[in-house]
């Protein structure tokens, strides 16, 4: 990635991870597995998105296995998890808090991935779907393997639109406006930020094409 390329700050990178780490060990605990179970699920949600999109698309190493800090920091979550099992598990706090990360994380981790996929001569159509994979390949992951339809394919509130967004945003300011990437991506996950504050603020939602008989 050139040196003016935008790059998340590494303090919210790691705040990200393992919060979205939490949020996927917390499912696996409703879903009643085991400890394994329970780490597995927390690597998928917190690093899926890294993981398809370098292992699938641009044929990278994943950050989880060349950052020693990913995975004591997805495993210091799945033991605070395993350990709070009683208490943590119907916190709405929990919530909040990976819905206020996420809110910043999917944009953020949407813009590298474009970045990485213009990096890689990939057309425009594919850069956009690099950058989506990035930003929900995790959630996508996590909702596969407890057997339930991923949350970007289900009424709701405006997800999948909102990371469609934020790649549409990105790409016009920098190859339409010419922005640098670095305040390219800043409006970039501010936009994202404000449209899903407005979804959840008044539970704007997508319908059903077809209404149920």
């Amino acid at each position: 990635m050139p040196a003016s390329a935008f790059q998340i700050p590494v303090y919210f990178d790691y705040l990200a991870t393992f919060a979205w780490a939490l949020s996927g060990a917390v499912v696996a605990l409703r879903k009643r597995q085991d400890i394994v179970g329970v780490f597995v699920l927390a690597l998928l949600t917190s690093m899926g998105g890294s993981i398809l999109r370098d292992g699938v698309f641009l044929q990278r190493t994943p950050p989880v296995l060349t950052d020693p800090v990913y995975l004591p920091l997805i495993l210091t979550a799945t033991l605070l998890v395993a350990l709070l099992r009683r208490r943590i598990a119907h916190l709405p706090v929990v919530n909040r808090l990976v819905g206020t990360i996420d809110a910043f994380g999917t944009p953020a981790f949407a813009v590298v991935g474009m970045q990485l996929a213009l990096g890689a001569a990939i057309p425009l159509p594919g850069v956009v779907l690099v950058g989506a994979v990035s930003g929900v390949g995790g959630g996508v992951l996590r909702d596969m393997i407890v057997r339930e339809v991923p949350f970007i394919l289900q009424p709701g509130q405006f997800s999948a639109l909102i990371v469609l967004l934020a790649c549409a945003v990105f790409l016009g300011l920098t190859l339409a406006a010419g922005l640098a990437a670095e305040v390219a991506a800043w409006t970039t996950i501010g936009v994202a930020f404000v449209a899903r504050m407005l979804t959840i603020r008044f539970d704007w939602r997508t319908r059903p094409l077809l209404d149920a008989d």
